[in-house]
């Protein structure tokens, strides 16, 4: 695996797989792998492709209070088990070479960045679909891969691929989970082993409103019992909605629906969804 941390060295070595013949699978991350991470990986070597991973913890989608400074960075592990996954290339900017003095240009897609975590977070997701097209520029894949946890994300992204014209294929992989069905984070390293245990209420109440959604119940009561779920559990509920998968506005007969949520637990932010019906 090549691990590279300048521009031109990664254009240079993204010319010489093309040059070989190789086409280019991108999956973008921002460190601290974990079981997640190496799914997009593994289905970004199924597709046949070349591999490259980037790891960069983007300032720009942290807000004044979150936590980019505590974020966990573990480059030396990561390198690991990137090298035994069979990666090609690591890109692993700094900061000065990812947003340069003077860098001035801000991306920002409308509709479907707004509610839920757009709400929750303002400014966010310019951060996502700003650092996104610099990589997908940097990188020209093919393909990109991301996991459809952070759902919000993968939608914008879609939205600002079809918008901008990227003649990229993005591709959403499932959620991986903990054995006890929790979604796999790199902020679960945050909970202390009580709040741990309690997490697990965020998938169970979204799978229970889930199951009473699809056989008729009543959505808002629906939600509401998940919202009280959390409650007891000991989170902070941020939202609980039921939206158009592709939109994120409210669902519309016929069309794939998703539920969302994201709470807070012992001052960790999780979130987490799960489709309805029919899926994407």
């Amino acid at each position: 695996m090549q691990t590279i941390r300048q521009l031109a060295d990664l254009r240079d070595a993204v010319s010489g797989l093309r040059a070989a013949g190789a086409g280019i699978a991108f999956v973008p991350t921002m460190g601290a792998l974990h079981a997640g991470h190496m799914a997009l990986v593994a289905a970004a070597k199924q597709a046949g492709q070349r591999v490259v991973v980037s790891i960069f913890v983007n300032p720009k989608q942290f807000g004044p209070n979150e936590d980019l400074a505590k974020y966990p960075r573990k480059e030396q592990a990561d390198s690991r088990m990137l090298t035994e996954a069979g990666v090609d290339v690591l890109w692993l900017p700094p900061v000065e070479v990812m947003y340069p003095e003077g860098h001035s240009t801000n991306i920002s897609v409308s509709g479907v960045s707004e509610p839920l975590d757009g709400a929750a977070r303002p400014g966010h997701f310019d951060g996502v679909a700003t650092v996104v097209a610099k990589l997908f520029n940097q990188v020209r894949p093919d393909i990109a891969l991301f996991g459809e946890k952070d759902f919000q994300q993968l939608a914008v992204i879609r939205r600002m691929v079809a918008d901008l014209d990227f003649d990229i294929e993005i591709r959403g992989v499932p959620t991986q989970r903990d054995d006890d069905g929790l979604a796999l984070s790199s902020r679960n390293v945050y909970l202390p082993g009580e709040e741990r245990a309690a997490a697990v209420a965020l998938p169970r109440a979204l799978g229970i409103a889930a199951r009473a959604i699809e056989k008729g119940d009543e959505v808002v009561a629906a939600l509401a019992t998940a919202r009280g779920s959390l409650e007891a559990a000991g989170f902070e509920v941020d939202y609980v909605e039921l939206v158009d998968a592709e939109t994120l506005a409210d669902p519309v007969a016929g069309k794939p629906r998703r539920l969302l949520a994201a709470a807070r637990i012992a001052g960790t932010r999780l979130i987490d969804n799960i489709a309805i019906g029919q899926s994407e």
